[in-house]
C-alpha cells in the first residue's frame, strides 16, 4: 500500500504505529481534539491497512536473526583486523569465535568428574570420609 492520499491520514496512520494513542495521534495530525471522530478515523479501513503496512516494516528493520548477527559479527573481525595491532586481532579472533558459535561451529563443553560419587542429603560419616580419601 502507497502512503495514504489524505497527509493528515497519514500522519495520523503514521502516529499510530508509533504507538501513540487514537487521541494523540489524532492531535498530533493536525485535527482539533475529538474522542469520536478520532475513533471513527482510527477504524478506517485504508488508515488501518496503513498502520500495519508501517509496523509490519518496522518490525522487519530491527528483527535481530542469527544471520543479522553473524555478519555484524564479520564486520567487526574485519575492522578489528585493519587496526594492525594485537588488540585487534584479539576482537577480531573473539568476534570470529563469537560467530562460529552463535553458528553451532563449536561448543563448549565441560566434563564434570563427580558423575560417579554419591549424592546425599547429609555429610559423611567419619569412617566414610576417611574410606573416600585414603590412599591405599
Amino acid at each position: 500500500m502507497a502512503v495514504l492520499d489524505n497527509p493528515r491520514h497519514e500522519a495520523f496512520a503514521r502516529a499510530l504505529a508509533e504507538g501513540k494513542s487514537a487521541t494523540e495521534a489524532y492531535v498530533a495530525a493536525g485535527y482539533r481534539f475529538n474522542d469520536g471522530n478520532c475513533i471513527r478515523l482510527k477504524g478506517n479501513e485504508r488508515v488501518t491497512a496503513r498502520v500495519a503496512e508501517l509496523q509490519g516494516r518496522a518490525a522487519s528493520r530491527t528483527e535481530v536473526t542469527v544471520e543479522s548477527i553473524t555478519k555484524r559479527l564479520f564486520e567487526i573481525a574485519d575492522e578489528a583486523q585493519r587496526m594492525k595491532e594485537p588488540a585487534g586481532h584479539s576482537v577480531a579472533r573473539s568476534a570470529m569465535m563469537d560467530a562460529a558459535k552463535l553458528n553451532g561451529l563449536v561448543i563448549d563443553r565441560a566434563i564434570n568428574e563427580n558423575w560417579h560419587h554419591d549424592v546425599s542429603n547429609s555429610p559423611p560419616t567419619e569412617d566414610e570420609w576417611t574410606e573416600a580419601h585414603s590412599t591405599h
